[in-house]
């Protein structure tokens, strides 16, 4: 996997964050590293951050001074009481420095889970350092939250993600166009693991189902590949879905949008999301906009709970219908 095979092994090669990994790199020189809280959406760099640190400290030791533990399969009180106790109450290997215990989307851990560790963090923080690592930081708790250090790992910008699929693409020579790049960048929203399981699933199937000569493995990524590998409407496609929404009588709106979907493959909760986005650049008075957004808000929410595709489509088409005679009716 590609997730591993470019994770960082060392601190300076981080993709982004630099105010956060040169906060943290002068902790560790200074043999000052305090308990951290990582926090932030998937796949920002928190787990390749902390496992860095970690490889710069021990080095060959790194197994032996180190637990990592993924809290979201072991959350448990039991799992405290006599792992993570276990390991933080023996001897060092080492007569300097410390040992380390990372705990992995400890948002998921139980709340009893939590208030234990929090004891254990208490018995041992002499020669223990605990990192913990979750999503969302509401949902652990301030008695943990206050004996931590805190840093919120932000999506990645832009350039960062282009640097390092550039950096990925080269390492494994696979060419790529300026479209396809900017596709991946855009498809992958920041999460670094999520851009580079796109990248590497589309150099592995490699062909575009819109290029009328057919497979060509020579051929560069472009845009249209990233598009079919991830199975997400294409610009185009949105562009071409509200154009009829906009313009064509209700029966016929239903029938495009249903033939642009079967043959492209697409998911109508993919266009509802894509569409909801592309409507706030259309013109349209602020009154109609609201109502469609709500409208077309309530279609993917029903869609989240398995209802029939059909009929979420004809409320897609009517919600875009009621739109249109707000919008006659505004400018009259």
């Amino acid at each position: 996997m590609w997730v591993e095979k470019y994770r960082p092994s060392r601190l300076a090669d981080v993709a982004a964050h630099k105010d956060i990994i040169d906060t943290i790199g002068r902790l560790t020189k200074e043999d000052k590293l305090p308990h951290l809280l990582l926090y932030g959406p998937p796949g920002t760099g928190k787990t390749s951050t902390i496992l860095a640190v970690a490889k710069e400290l021990y080095g060959p030791a790194f197994a032996q001074m180190t637990l990592e533990l993924n809290a979201s399969d072991d959350r448990g009180i039991d799992v405290v009481r006599n792992e993570i106790q276990s390991f933080a109450s023996t001897m060092r290997f080492n007569a300097t420095g410390f040992k380390l215990i990372i705990l992995d989307e400890c948002d998921s851990m139980t709340k009893d889970a939590q208030f234990a560790l929090r004891r254990v963090i208490e018995k041992y923080t002499k020669h223990t350092r605990f990192c913990l690592i979750g999503n969302y930081v509401s949902k652990i708790i301030p008695a943990l939250q206050s004996r931590c250090t805190r840093f919120r790992f932000a999506p990645l910008g832009p350039e960062s993600v282009r640097e390092r699929v550039k950096h990925v693409v080269a390492s494994e020579g696979v060419e790529i166009t300026e479209e396809g790049l900017a596709a991946v960048q855009t498809l992958g929203a920041g999460d670094m693991r999520r851009t580079l399981n796109i990248l590497q699933a589309r150099s592995y199937s490699h062909w575009s189902p819109y290029d009328p000569v057919g497979e060509d493995p020579a051929a560069p990524l472009d845009a249209d590949a990233v598009y079919a590998t991830t199975g997400q409407p294409r610009p185009a496609d949105v562009e071409a879905i509200a154009g009829v929404l906009l313009n064509e009588p209700f029966a016929e709106a239903v029938a495009r949008v249903e033939e642009i979907k079967t043959s492209r493959g697409l998911a109508l909760g993919d266009v509802a999301r894509l569409l909801c986005e592309y409507v706030f650049r259309l013109h349209m008075p602020p009154t109609a906009r609201a109502a469609l957004v709500s409208e077309m808000a309530d279609v993917e929410h029903r869609l989240a709970y398995v209802t029939h595709e059909r009929m979420q489509l004809l409320a897609l088409v009517g919600a875009f219908s009621n739109a249109k005679e707000a919008i006659v009716n505004a400018a009259q």
